[in-house]
Parts: structure tokens; sequence; C-alpha cells
């Protein structure tokens, strides 16, 4: 086993790639677009010249965002910011375990900047080759269960959609945001003093179908989370909101749960005797409010909503008994479809991951 520094291990094959600007994204076509966002596949293209050039695997790097992807079939490049990733040596090395050692390492963020200089001063810890083979497999099967988690996630989040508007969908009585919180703010704006583990930090990428992923390669400790949270304490019933680059998606903070956020997250304390947070949850999520967001959005690279933006936000208020009848119902589907391994998965492969890049797998 030896460790070896980044550029002993993957040359930048990014160069002399046509780019598929955003614009110019089909929603269906004969060749995928791989960008630098947080689905695999961006969109697709019909053009053939805008295929990367030479032969896969490769791992397509997003220069702002940090998210990492192999992929092992013909692909387009989509937009800017995208590094395209192959092996120097490949007699030497397993491509697929590279990515899952890449994206288990801690990234640091630098916000909208380039994180590819950061990539550059990592060190690959290599086993021999059969044995990266073998740690990969093991890893893509774990992450293989926990896509098919999300896929459930998502179908749950069509179902409860499909209930909110059943229930509301013709309610006209509306009511702006501020007027049902006590609080509206967000994430700290406090550099954070990391540690190597603890209470996690989480990301607007942690909030995605309702749902809230405590999997991260961040932490702070103890105290250090009380620092942050001493203004603002960040407890069961809250809402979260992503109001930075994928704005608009909302979950309630569970029962039990430790984290600290980014600033990029609005943080909601909703007056729970006239607003139930599952219901409100839902509303943010909702074609009318998010038709609002997309209004005030503002900015180029990464669209912004803002908190006095989100304060004015019209959202419907049905009765209270109405609204905890919509939290009822939702709850009852969740369960059947999740039964009790809501962070089980994402708990084993991160614990996969330590136990693997340790070399105790």
């Amino acid at each position: 086993m030896s460790l070896r520094n980044f550029e002993e291990v993957i040359r930048d094959a990014s160069g002399g790639n046509s780019k598929v600007q955003k614009g110019e994204y089909l929603s269906s076509g004969l060749y995928p677009i791989i960008d630098q966002g947080q689905e695999f596949i961006g969109g697709f293209t019909n053009d053939p010249s805008n295929l990367v050039k030479g032969e896969g695997p490769w791992i397509v790097f997003g220069d702002h965002t940090r998210a990492l992807k192999f992929v092992d079939f013909p692909f387009c490049l989509g937009a800017d910011g995208v590094k395209v990733l192959q092996l120097l040596r490949p007699l030497e090395a397993d491509l697929k375990y590279v990515c899952h050692f890449l994206q288990f390492a801690n990234i640091p963020s630098a916000g909208y900047s380039r994180h590819y200089k950061f990539l550059k001063r990592l060190q690959i810890l290599l086993p021999p080759l059969d044995e990266q083979k073998r740690i990969a497999a093991i890893l893509d099967k774990a992450d293989q269960l926990r896509q098919k988690r999300r896929q459930a996630i998502a179908l749950l989040d069509s179902l409860t959609q499909s209930i909110f508007l059943e229930m509301f969908g013709a309610l006209t009585r509306k009511i702006r945001l501020e007027e049902v919180c006590a609080r509206i703010t967000d994430g700290t704006h406090q550099a954070p003093n990391w540690s190597v583990d603890g209470v996690p930090f989480l990301f607007v990428s942690n909030i995605r179908n309702q749902n809230i992923s405590f999997e991260t390669n961040k932490y702070v400790s103890g105290e250090e989370y009380l620092r942050l949270t001493k203004n603002c304490p960040i407890e069961a019933g809250d809402v979260l909101y992503t109001a930075v680059g994928s704005y608009g998606n909302a979950a309630v903070v569970p029962p039990g749960k430790t984290f600290v956020f980014q600033r990029h997250i609005a943080h909601i304390k909703p007056y729970v005797e006239r607003i139930n947070p599952v219901f409100l949850a839902r509303a943010l999520e909702s074609d009318t409010v998010r038709q609002q967001a997309d209004r005030v959005a503002r900015g180029v690279a990464q669209k912004t909503v803002t908190l006095a933006s989100l304060r004015e936000f019209e959202i419907p208020l049905p009765k209270i008994e109405d609204q905890k009848l919509f939290e009822r119902r939702i709850s009852k589907v969740r369960l059947l479809a999740m039964g009790n391994q809501s962070d089980h998965l994402d708990n084993l492969f991160s614990a996969l991951q330590h136990r693997a890049f340790s070399g105790q797998l």
C-alpha cells in the first residue's frame, strides 16, 4: 500500500473538448451531457461533435461544486467549470476506486471559486490493484442501495405533492411567510473551526426531497457547534430552505439531530400554533411558491433568494386542523415507503468509506 501525489495518479484530460452551454440542453436526445450539477446527467444533445475525445472511463469533477462523477460511456461536457480526469498509468490504479477515494477526501469549500487546486494537493492511498477493485466493488454495491432509497424518496415526493394539491390546490387564502414565523434567518456566517469528526456541517446539497441528509465530510467540535448556534439554536420543527444555487428545497428538522449548516440555507422558525412545519415545508416547494422564488432569484453564477424576498412569499394558510391532517397522511405514506431505514444506508456507506480508506475493509 502506498501514498501517491494526485498528479502521479491522475491526468487532466479536459483540453480540446467542446462544452454544451446550458441554454442548448435538450430534455432528451442521443448523447447525455455531464456537467457540474448535482444530478448525474444534466441534459442531452444530438450533436456528436460535442462528444468527449478518447476512450473512457473518466471522472468528471465540478470545479465550482466539487461534484465527482464516474463516467464509463460516451458523453458530452456541459457548460464551464468542469474537469475531465483520467488515469496517468492505468495499470497501477483503478479509476472507480480513485473516484470513491476522492469522494471521501476532505475537499475544502471555497464557495463558487475553483476547487481543482485542492484536488491536486491530495495524496491518494493505493493498495494493490486487486484490492482497489475489491474495495470499489463493495462501495459500488452500497452506493446502489443508497440510490434505490433516493429513488423511493423521489417517488414519495411526487405522491406527497399530489396529496398537497388534492387538499389545498383550490385554497385562495394566502398570508406572508413572515406573519406565521417567529424568525427567518440563515446559517452561520462565521468561518467554522473544522474538526476531523464531531457535529456534521451541512450544505445546500444536503436538503432534497423534503429530507435532510446528514452525510457530509465536514465537521465541527461540540464547542464550535455551541458557538455557531448560540444566537439561533437549531431545533426540531424548524424548517430549512435552500436559498442559493439549487434554491427552493425545504425540509423539517427532525428530533434528536445535532448539526450546523452554511449561510446559503435559510432557517425558519414557524409559529406552530398557526402553521404546521411539515405543511410549511411542502408549501414552500409548491408550484405557486416556486414561481415566486423564480421571479425574485437574483445572480448569474448562483441564483439567490434573499431573506427579504423569502419573508414576503405568499403561502396558503388552511385551518391548522387540516394542516395536521396533511402531516398525518404523508407520514403514513413515508412510513410505508421507507420503513425505519431513513439514514441507515447513508451511515453504512460513510462507515464503509472510512474503513476502506483506513485499511480496515
